[in-house]
């Protein structure tokens, strides 16, 4: 994920800053930058309709690896973009990166995988999930 842009990610919103995001030398704290990846990651889980889980499921993170690029600053926003990368049986890799001003901050991948509330096991993506999790893959 070189020379991204936030035009180029399929799922695209956005977050606003708030000064308890800020630590002590006046940028926001990278801490922060992983709640910022849990929106856009969210926006494509949970605030979609129809929506993608059946009641009784629940999608729950794996793993997460995320590569500083710059500093963000308050005030302001961030813009967060979100890819799907990969579908496997029961997870989603997706691919983010955070945006301010035009500038990348961050690129991150993450897994998530959807759970069964009552097991707490793996369960499989339906077909109808997978091809809408499919139109979120970049050209």
């Amino acid at each position: 994920m070189s020379d991204l842009r936030y035009e180029d990610f399929p799922a695209r919103t956005y977050d606003k800053l708030r000064y308890g995001d800020t630590d002590r030398q006046g940028h926001v704290n990278n801490a922060v930058f992983v709640t910022l990846l849990e929106t856009g990651r969210t926006s494509v889980l949970h605030q979609t309709e129809p929506a993608l889980l059946k009641p009784g499921q629940n999608f729950v993170i794996a793993r997460l690896t995320l590569e500083y690029r710059a500093e963000l600053f308050w005030p302001g926003t961030v813009e967060i973009g979100t890819c799907v990368k990969a579908i496997g049986r029961s997870s989603v890799t997706f691919g983010q990166a955070l945006f301010q001003e035009g500038k990348c901050a961050a690129v991150a991948d993450s897994v998530v995988v959807l759970v069964d509330n009552a097991t707490h096991r793996a369960t499989p993506l339906d077909d109808a999930v997978k091809a809408r999790l499919t139109a979120l893959m970049p050209p």
